[in-house]
């Protein structure tokens, strides 16, 4: 049992991180880092839906996310030069945020019946300008933040990234209230001026040694991350530790539907008790975090996804013929659901300070943003095989390999991060 002593202290502890003026920088830089990620991805597909683009050329703009799954090509350059002004982290945040502004602007600006070729190189401009920013951001996130502040400094951001997506993609309405796209896309630039001010307004992270020379900028990174003793166990946990919650995700929509819930259920669900669950859980996860630490969250939180993840069979399972069915459907998808996303958000915060501690900050930029792009991996090659699994092994098969695929992410924790291990000792042992 704890003290009353002890409790006092973890609560002064927890309520000097979470009300920090650090904490409202992450809120600020988060959601700039997520606004920009859907106007392509989004916006710019409702946009083309009332040009009436044909519906295979709106596919191809897939393509144009490519930058986000290729920044580690150019995150060196963003470790290794120092702009001559506002410093190296806020500097390239500075100009990939006047880039984005442009760029979004400048999107709006062509009729798509006439000039998608055009939008298509501006589409590719927002892309290419959101990943630098967020490489520079991950890197001030990591910097700017102690280990301490770090698992709820996550949080905020990460919570902060989807209220971002959620206004770019909101500010598409307006184009049933008569709205012309060029003044949408001109509205969606202005608010990337929050992240600016931000950018003006915060002090520069102090910073060890900046690397100078190419094999210091460019190689020096990998090299100094793949001599380490542990490095492959990292590299291989981090493909590991999300991949079945990753599966699971991707099938939830099939899955809501064959259950015979409507699409007024996924939205309201999936979409708002969902959302509402994830925000909870990684604000929750954060704030366990500063007190347990990074190492045992990683336990805990990874075997609740397992165990959310299982609860989706228990749908498939039931009797959908009988009056407890009819009554309770719509109920227990709703709890299951929220449950589900409380644990995914906790292991996302988990799972992203433990990514952000394994960089050295003298590549901070490179390093994470190889991991971030490695990250993206299982969840964009595995998952597309989810809809033949969910087929030929039906539900209850699929959604118990998705919870016991994670226990091989988990047990890997042995090696790399053994139970009660501090912060600080994660972070040396690098």
């Amino acid at each position: 049992m704890f003290s009353l002593k002890q409790l006092k202290s973890a609560f002064f502890q927890i309520a000097r991180v979470m009300l920090s003026w650090k904490m409202l920088v992450m809120f600020f830089f988060g959601f700039s880092s997520g606004f920009p990620f859907y106007i392509v991805k989004e916006a710019l597909k409702f946009w083309m839906m009332d040009a009436n683009v044909d519906i295979g050329k709106i596919g191809l703009f897939a393509l144009a996310g490519l930058p986000y799954s290729f920044k580690f090509v150019w995150s060196p350059l963003m470790d290794g030069f120092v702009p001559p002004f506002l410093g190296r982290r806020r500097g390239w945040i500075l100009m990939a945020q006047i880039g984005l502004m442009a760029a979004i602007a400048a999107l709006g600006q062509f009729d798509p019946k006439l000039s998608l070729w055009w939008i298509a190189a501006f589409a590719l401009c927002v892309n290419f300008f959101g990943a630098s920013q967020d490489i520079a951001l991950d890197a001030f996130r990591r910097e700017y933040l102690t280990s301490t502040e770090l698992g709820f400094g996550t949080g905020v951001w990460m919570n902060a990234w989807r209220l971002g997506t959620f206004v770019s993609i909101g500010m598409s309405v307006l184009a049933d209230y008569n709205f012309a796209w060029s003044t949408i896309f001109f509205m969606l630039s202005g608010i990337m001026g929050i992240g600016v001010v931000t950018t003006l307004l915060v002090p520069e992270p102090i910073r060890d040694l900046t690397p100078v020379t190419f094999s210091q900028a460019v190689i020096e990174p990998f090299v100094e991350f793949f001599q380490r003793t542990r490095a492959i166990w990292v590299l291989v946990f981090i493909l590991m530790y999300k991949i079945g919650d990753n599966m699971a995700s991707t099938m939830t929509i099939p899955f809501i539907v064959k259950m015979g819930f409507s699409k007024a259920d996924y939205f309201v669900i999936v979409k708002g008790v969902g959302m509402m669950g994830l925000f909870g859980g990684v604000l929750v996860g954060g704030s366990i975090m500063i007190r347990m630490g990074i190492a045992k969250a990683l336990y805990i939180f990874g075997a609740l996804q397992a165990i959310s993840t299982a609860c989706f069979a228990s749908l498939n399972i039931l009797d959908h013929s009988t009056v407890f069915w009819m009554t309770y459907s719509q109920t227990l998808l709703a709890a299951i659901v929220a449950f589900e996303f409380f644990a995914s958000g906790m292991g996302q915060a988990a799972y992203a300070t433990y990514m952000a501690i394994q960089t050295n900050k003298k590549f901070t930029a490179t390093q994470y943003a190889l991991l971030t792009s490695l990250m993206a991996l299982p969840g964009n090659v595995v998952a597309a095989s989810t809809g033949y699994m969910a087929k030929y092994l039906g539900w209850n098969v699929f959604y118990c390999i998705c919870a016991l695929i994670a226990i091989p992410g988990i047990l890997i924790l042995l090696k790399i991060a053994p139970w009660g291990v501090s912060n600080e000792t994660l972070e040396e042992g690098r």
